[in-house]
């Protein structure tokens, strides 16, 4: 098996295509573009060399810096300047922000604070008081992964949804205004960061996963007023939205079966986090999430490619028009998003400078697109994949029907957490590469038989307990999977269309890249470590502990002469939560923003003391048919938070201690714990439901005791 699965990853690295047509489809013939209102002097669109104003530095989102004062002659001297404890064991995702001395940083529930970039001084912190029972909403903590600035205003996208716009100078609000509605039923939150393009403030939200309808919206950046709306679904109603969509509802319906849940569930696609844009063409480009329920059986009838998930929808700036889309998995079913990084930039392809748009979304592939129009250039595989037979004329993906998963076991890969996920890529014009951390993973899917979904939960329709055969083969396509796992720190050629080059590390969890134009990439790594790397080779040249794993993007900014990198060390979110193996906590510190330059002396404290090993658990007392109850109930409810197979995550549950075990029910219906995130479920749980799935924990933590 080994021999064939080695072939299949050759095979898969081998894909290496010709400049084809495109693989979008067009409304009618669009309008021209409007002309673009940003003018030459635009700062977030020309950032001084030594700041960062935007979530990828400017409109191109590379993440390079032009900074050279660090260099590999001299990194040996670089050194902490200053850190700041952020009292938080939450995963911290956000990218800083800096201009004119000051550094912008948010945190888990959209905590915000300003410092002084020389000594680490708070000037302000302001906090939105974010409802906690929206953590339960998050699929992978109440993160935050990133701020936009404007002026004199700092602009945060909270995760209940509202956008703020506060003084820079104060923290003060200025204007506040809501981008969804509050109901009772509605399971939309925002974990992305807000974009400011021009004049516009532009923000999509997450969700898709508990059952929502994706739409992405901008607001006017000096008032916070709605400018205009789309969404990536069709109507379920078939009747217009009075939306920047409406003119291609049609089209996204078409793609969709008569039956199905999409209708009562919304379909998905919500744009999650990267969004990015072209000045000069006026387009913004959103990246589309995955569809719900996952299962494109129980949600289209297993018919149609059901636009617009798991694509790039490109809109007018404007009016939110659209102008062109492709989509990356037509009939998505995998939880392969495309809501990652999207990079442009102007390369030789093919004997002409073609303007792209670059993304590596989970599904193991690495696009480039012409971003004027859409078209499909190449595409190639970076980690070993089993769904791609190749793309057609047109560029559109061949699906492999053995990835098209029935009430049998199939392996799929890459898993549900992605051959690249939300970690922030990085493009340096210099070397002509990509950077980006990649995880190679498999997973086993099947369909579960008569689902149907539940309010408020994880509506997947994937079964995760199969019995007699079916059972064998899970447990054999699980071994596989394992087998399969590595991490890398990869390196792409976007116009060879190959890997550079790679540096392995040590699972699954590390941080975005970050590129300066003295040829360095820094990167955060899972060996709780920030890291740089030659850019031309890999070559790993320095190496701080940080105590705990950097997940975020780090940044680099200038003052008084001095360049500074700064990063956030905060391990969490989804990383903890998908990352496989033993399941026990690395001992960490809690989350700190840490700012390095040459010279810098500080130095952290000790990491404090952490236990060896997990409590011992109480006997298992309930029934086999209760602990069967209770795994399916676990995964639909709390595994998003806690893990697979109660593996890892926000909180390991096989490691509760005796107080905690002894509180379970009460946790778990009445929000005993709410002030640390964890919501009452007493609406979709009753108390026997609390109990079984309290049997299925214990049934876990004694399975693996002693591991």
């Amino acid at each position: 098996m080994q021999r064939t699965l080695r072939s299949a990853l050759l095979a898969g690295f081998a894909i290496t295509l010709a400049p084809m047509l495109a693989g979008c489809q067009m409304a009618a013939a669009p309008a021209p573009l409007a002309a673009s209102p940003i003018a030459s002097n635009d700062p977030l669109a020309h950032p001084a060399p030594g700041e960062w104003t935007s979530d990828g530095r400017d409109y191109t989102a590379q993440r390079y810096s032009p900074l050279t004062q660090i260099n590999a002659g001299n990194i040996g001297e670089l050194g902490l300047a200053w850190y700041a404890d952020l009292d938080t064991y939450r995963g911290v995702e956000a990218t800083p922000l800096y201009a004119d001395g000051v550094l912008y940083n948010t945190l888990a529930w959209n905590i915000t604070t300003a410092y002084d970039a020389r000594t680490g001084a708070v000037l302000w912190t302001y906090d939105p008081q974010v409802p906690r029972e929206f953590g339960r909403l998050a699929c992978c903590e109440p993160v935050s992964r990133g701020l936009a600035l404007h002026g004199d205003k700092v602009i945060i996208a909270t995760l209940d949804g509202r956008l703020i716009a506060l003084d820079r100078t104060t923290g003060r609000p200025i204007w506040t205004t809501r981008t969804f509605p509050l109901h009772s039923g509605y399971a939309y939150s925002i974990t992305g960061a807000p974009r400011v393009f021009g004049d516009k403030v532009v923000v999509g939200q997450s969700g898709g996963d508990l059952g929502v309808r994706g739409f992405v919206s901008a607001y006017d950046v000096e008032t916070g007023a709605e400018v205009w709306k789309f969404y990536l679904t069709p109507s379920p109603t078939d009747t217009p939205d009075g939306a920047a969509s409406d003119p291609v509802n049609a089209m996204m319906r078409a793609t969709w079966s008569d039956e199905g849940l999409w209708r009562q569930l919304g379909g998905g696609a919500n744009p999650w986090d990267a969004i990015a844009y072209d000045p000069a063409l006026n387009l913004v480009y959103v990246g589309t999430g995955n569809a719900v329920p996952h299962s494109r059986y129980y949600r289209s009838n297993d018919e149609g490619d059901n636009l617009f998930v798991c694509s790039i929808v490109a809109l007018d700036a404007a009016t939110g028009a659209y102008r062109w889309h492709y989509q990356m998995n037509p009939g998505e079913e995998w939880d392969w998003t495309c809501t990652q990084s999207m990079i442009a930039a102007d390369l030789e392809i093919g004997g002409r400078t073609r303007q792209v748009l670059m993304q590596a979304p989970k599904n193991g592939f690495f696009y480039v697109l012409d971003r004027a129009t859409g078209e499909f250039i190449q595409a190639g595989a970076h980690v070993f994949q089993n769904w791609n037979e190749g793309f057609d004329a047109h560029g559109r993906p061949i699906t492999s029907e053995a990835v098209r998963y029935t009430e049998e076991p199939h392996l799929v890969a890459p898993g549900p957490g992605g051959a690249h996920n939300w970690f922030p890529m990085a493009f340096s014009p210099r070397t002509g590469l990509a950077y980006f951390p990649a995880y190679q993973s498999a997973f086993v899917l099947a369909r579960q038989p008569g689902w149907t979904p539940q309010p408020m939960r994880s509506n997947s329709g994937w079964g995760f307990v199969s019995t007699g055969e079916a059972a064998a083969t899970r447990a054999r396509l699980t071994q596989q999977a394992n087998a399969l796992e590595k991490a890398w720190l990869t390196a792409w050629d976007p116009v060879a269309n190959r890997i550079a080059w790679q540096v392995e590390l040590p699972r699954h969890g590390n941080g975005g890249a970050m590129v300066t134009a003295s040829d360095i990439v820094f990167a955060g790594t899972t060996r709780q470590t920030f890291t740089a790397f030659d850019a031309r080779s890999g070559r790993q040249l320095w190496e701080y502990p940080t105590q705990s794993a950097p997940v975020a993007g780090a940044i680099s900014y200038e003052l008084d002469g001095v360049q500074y990198i700064a990063i956030n060390a905060g391990w969490g979110g989804g990383a903890a939560q998908i990352e496989r193996g033993a399941g026990i906590e690395m001992p960490r510190a809690p989350a700190r923003l840490l700012v390095f330059r040459l010279g810098g002396t500080a130095q952290l404290p000790p990491l404090p003391a952490n236990a060896s090993a997990p409590p011992e658990p109480p006997p298992l007392r309930a029934s086999e048919a209760t602990v069967a109850r209770g795994a399916l109930l676990f995964q639909q409810t709390c595994a998003v938070c806690h893990g697979q197979n109660a593996i890892g995550g926000v909180k390991d549950l096989r490691h509760m201690t005796a107080e905690t075990h002894a509180a379970f029910t009460r946790i778990v219906l009445e929000g005993l714990l709410l002030d640390r995130g964890m919501a009452s479920f007493a609406d979709i749980l009753s108390r026997e439901d609390a109990e079984a799935i309290h049997g299925y924990l214990i049934a876990r933590a004694n399975e693996d005791w002693g591991r």
